[in-house]
């Protein structure tokens, strides 16, 4: 409970500076980031996607090639990052991720139940929606990951290069918390009911679900892949490596092209969810761009504590400030199926997702600044 209020004072620390005259040129700085990474490919595919489904227009992605860029991307992310960190063992053993590594997991430990906390005793949802909502803003998206690494590299500070390794250790603890938390409580509320009334409770399938999350896609594609580059890395020899390197970095034409369509298709998606957000209310939509900038102030600083440096903060803030669209929900759906899925996907990918790619990553990057990454 206290860690929120904590969160609060130091993002609000952040923001008071920026409302002053001293702060013109942070501001400034605010604007400059905002145009480079809205007047980029990967944010306008994004954007072209939302305008094409409010006027009914044409342009549509077969789901295969859907799935096909997904696992793409989740391969690379996880290969690239296992390569780099093939490296950086090589050069420093484990000195420089450890720090990281804990902090990390300490965050993806944190953000879900800063969430069910806002959710249930400041929103007042009920106990499933809560949970459900908090296992997807405790997990992160590996899109998210993707456009802030891009921009950072854009802005001449390009992140640590074992940061795929903090998305995957990230991925996991945020949605099992938050399912315990819900599956733990709503049971105790069921078999409170049941006592009342004399009837028998079905026990929630809590282990089932923990162990869909581990082995889902995006857990195993990165984890397996993060695994197979390190391996590779380290063993073979480097001209037989190179072409697997060339078909999967990240800062190459293939991701950057195939991230474009995976925007363009999300966008798509997120159109169709903006008119849910009459259903979500104004509370919701608050919470899926406030929650994201406390959670992101977090990342930043815990990842300047650990040492990493500028865009190494700033893509941390914006992988812990994301929501789960893929992972969490049918961990989810199994777990807490009395859990309203409108509620958390609109959340996640209406609101929080596009805010995070328009303006939360610039803004990252900044509070980056503001706490002194270098």
């Amino acid at each position: 409970m206290m860690l929120l209020p904590f969160a609060v004072a130091v993002s609000v620390a952040f923001a008071v500076p920026l409302l002053g005259e001293a702060s013109a040129d942070q501001v400034s700085r605010i604007l400059v980031s905002l145009q480079k990474n809205l007047l980029t490919p990967i944010p306008l595919c994004f954007l072209l996607g939302i305008i094409c489904t409010r006027i009914h227009g044409g342009i549509k992605i077969p789901k295969e090639l859907y799935y096909s860029i997904a696992i793409f991307l989740l391969m690379s992310i996880g290969f690239i990052g296992g390569h780099e960190l093939a490296h950086e063992y090589q050069a420093h053993g484990v000195a420089t991720i450890w720090k990281p590594a804990l902090a990390t997991l300490f965050l993806g430990c944190v953000t879900p139940i800063t969430s069910f906390v806002v959710l249930r005793y400041i929103g007042g949802m009920s106990i499933a929606d809560s949970a459900g909502i908090a296992a997807h803003y405790g997990s992160t998206s590996a899109v998210t990951y993707a456009v802030a690494n891009s921009f950072v590299e854009q802005a001449g500070h390009p992140a640590n290069s074992f940061l795929p390794t903090l998305v995957t250790l990230l991925e996991c603890p945020g949605i099992a918390i938050a399912l315990v938390i819900g599956a733990a409580l709503s049971a105790k509320e069921r078999a409170a009911r049941a006592a009342e009334s004399g009837r028998k409770v079905k026990e929630s399938k809590l282990g089932e679900a923990l162990y869909e999350v581990m082995t889902g896609q995006s857990i195993m594609l990165m984890a397996g892949l993060l695994v197979i580059g390190f391996v590779s890395t380290l063993y073979m020899d480097p001209k037989g490596f190179q072409p697997f390197y060339d078909f999967f970095q990240s800062k190459g034409m293939l991701f950057r092209g195939a991230l474009c369509i995976f925007l363009l298709e999300m966008g798509l998606v997120a159109g169709e969810k903006l008119g849910d957000l009459l259903k979500v209310g104004p509370f919701l939509v608050a919470f899926g761009i406030l929650i994201p900038l406390i959670h992101g102030f977090l990342g930043v600083y815990l990842g300047h504590m650990a040492g990493l440096n500028l865009g190494g903060c700033a893509v941390l803030g914006a992988i812990v400030s994301s929501a789960s669209y893929i992972a969490a929900p049918p961990a989810v759906r199994l777990t807490l199926p009395e859990a309203n899925p409108t509620y958390s996907i609109t959340a996640a990918l209406a609101i929080t997702f596009p805010f995070n790619i328009a303006f939360g990553i610039p803004i990252y990057f900044e509070m980056a600044k503001f706490v002194g990454a270098q």
